[in-house]
């Protein structure tokens, strides 16, 4: 799958000027169709709204910890979804621990940043996932 900037992106962060920033990077990277959730809680019926009206989103980058709906269980919820299951998702996160990320990778994530992280590193994980 190439890189194709104009996809609809979904960011999803609890803390907004987290959200903001990942939204400049990707901007930045000419990525112009993006939205934004404050929670894996948020986000999931805006995932389901976009699917059913055909327009669904194309790559979903979510932060782990938030609040009501971690990004791991919403990765779980996406990847259990027949028409969803293959859209590609990064994790950012603070947790760097071998345990957690052995949890996301089993659990079907596409790639995953640890925080702090540079725009560079956020565009290197993104031409992994669609080289």
């Amino acid at each position: 799958m190439a890189l194709d900037t104009s996809m609809k992106v979904i960011v999803i962060d609890d803390m907004m000027t987290m959200r903001k920033i990942i939204t400049k990077m990707l901007k930045n990277m000419g990525f112009s169709n993006i939205q934004e959730a404050d929670d894996g809680a948020t986000a999931w019926p805006m995932i389901e709204e976009a699917h059913a009206s055909g327009e669904p989103f194309q790559f979903i980058v979510s932060d782990w910890n938030m609040p009501k709906m971690s990004g791991l269980d919403l990765l779980i919820k996406i990847r259990a979804t027949e028409e969803m299951k293959a859209t590609p998702f990064l994790m950012i996160t603070a947790e760097a621990e071998q345990s957690n990320v052995v949890k996301v990778v089993q659990a079907g994530v596409s790639n995953f940043i640890v925080k702090p992280f540079k725009p560079d590193t956020l565009k290197e994980k993104i031409e992994k996932i669609f080289a």
